[in-house]
């Protein structure tokens, strides 16, 4: 549950505008540390070579015994030890000075060069350093160096000065973005929550709306706005449906008895005894399926929530099963029951499940034909009871598998005639959306139907 709600929070569009203004901040503070970090290192690197140069300037005046003396003069003066020099003839060696041997690669062209290190009298320097050398004016070769290890310390404190203040805005921002991410999501799982509800028959939930009147308060309150005309207009179409039907069965109910009571006075023969049959017959048919609209109002209504209690799946289905094996012996079917790992409890009421399931597995038994094949099974999916009603009968066509739970669609048979009033799979369809579960319809593998209850609240994808 947790990855999927972090999940969720990535899928955000706060998030991923906040996450992306986050990474341009970054990649340009890097680009902005980057930058600043070389050219102080290629300015520090400047005033190493110049300062090498001014003081090879300054030494190349003077020559023999004096230059010796002005140059050990200099080192009293350096009190961090960031110079060394020494004097070489033109084949390199040492004449005097602390440095005795020539760095590599160090000409006499008055260019300074970058040198991992450099041997002394008192050891060998294993830093790196700058090292520059000249001609002076007796023909002799002047090499100064000069240690790079203060310019790396200037370089160093500028680069975590840089980084402090990369850090000391990121953070906060980062910190920021988690924080200012989580109101916008917490609003929109309250709406799916609401939305949830109302997709579970409760058109009466709104959606929540709080003062801030943003943008998100906005769009709620004209979903809320719509959400109440469609109520409106649904329990107006509700109520028209209801009061035909209701009203409708009385007068049925008195024209059925006259008419009981007219084939009564006939007898038994006579061509007007078969026809006040027939309209018997079409008048139970008519009080049939008016019975059946107001028993799917009645469901879609929710009214039966609270009768919802624990209810045992496997008890459910062997009861389900030992009420229906008699009638599929006596079609020759085999009616297999299979209870898995998924015969778990559930929550709902008893009696509409029974209702649900008895309709499903008699429209098997009614569908397959004799020696045929029904299984009804509980397995587990995804944590949840999903009971499978297969049969080996002709199946349901691709094209009609959404629309068998409509009311009023019916399907066609195998020689073509649409049988039933359309109403039945309408009512299992009810019980299911009243308890949140989820109906599917399908085909088996041997050609057959496959409708499927999963036993567990569904949210919309």
């Amino acid at each position: 549950m947790s990855s999927t709600r972090l999940t969720e929070g990535w899928r955000s569009s706060s998030s991923r505008l906040l996450g992306l203004y986050s990474l341009l901040f970054i990649a340009w503070s890097s680009v902005l540390l980057g930058v600043m970090y070389w050219r102080v290192s290629d300015y520090l690197d400047g005033l190493s070579e110049s300062a090498l140069l001014q003081r090879a300037h300054l030494f190349q005046r003077f020559q023999g015994p004096t230059m010796d003396e002005a140059l050990s003069d200099s080192l009293r003066y350096d009190i961090h030890g960031t110079y060394a020099y020494g004097v070489f003839t033109e084949q390199g060696k040492h004449l005097s000075g602390p440095l005795i041997a020539m760095p590599h690669g160090v000409q006499p062209d008055q260019r300074s060069r970058e040198i991992p290190g450099w041997r002394l009298a008192d050891g060998v320097r294993a830093e790196s350093g700058r090292a520059l050398a000249v001609r002076t004016q007796d023909d002799r070769v002047l090499v100064l160096v000069r240690q790079s290890g203060k310019l790396t310390a200037v370089n160093s404190i500028i680069l975590d000065a840089l980084w402090w203040g990369v850090s000391l805005t990121v953070i906060p921002g980062l910190a920021g973005w988690h924080f200012l991410r989580r109101r916008p999501l917490k609003r929109i799982q309250q709406i799916e929550a609401a939305t949830n509800r109302i997709i579970a028959g409760d058109l009466g939930q709104r959606l929540p709306v709080s003062d801030r009147r943003d943008e998100i308060d906005r769009l709620s309150s004209i979903v809320n706005a719509m959400l109440e005309r469609i109520e409106q207009l649904m329990t107006e179409v509700k109520g028209v449906c209801d009061s035909i039907a209701h009203d409708l069965r009385t007068p049925l109910t008195r024209l059925r008895a006259h008419l009981y009571r007219t084939r009564v006075a006939l007898g038994d023969d006579g061509p007007q005894a078969m026809q006040i049959d027939r309209a018997l017959a079409e008048t139970d048919l008519l009080m049939t399926r008016f019975s059946a609209l107001l028993r799917v109002s009645e469901l879609e209504s929710g009214q039966r929530r609270s009768a919802f209690e624990d209810v045992q799946v496997a008890a459910l289905l062997e009861e389900l099963h030992a009420f229906y094996l008699p009638l599929a012996e006596e079609k020759e079917q085999t009616l297999e029951l299979e209870i898995g790992d998924g015969a778990s409890t559930l929550r709902g009421d008893r009696e509409l499940l029974f209702e649900a399931l008895a309709n499903l597995l008699s429209n098997a038994i009614r569908f397959t034909p004799e020696h045929g094949r029904i299984v009804l099974r509980v397995v587990e999916d995804q944590g949840a009871p999903r009971i499978d009603i297969i049969d080996s009968g002709p199946g349901i066509p691709a094209e009609d598998r959404e629309l068998v739970f409509q009311r009023f669609y019916r399907g066609q048979n195998e020689s073509g005639r649409a049988e039933g009033f359309g109403l039945g799979l309408s009512i299992v369809a009810a019980i299911a959306g009243l308890h949140a579960f989820r109906l599917r319809a399908g085909g088996a593998d041997d050609g057959g139907a496959w409708l499927s209850l999963r036993c567990a609240p569904e949210s919309p994808v």
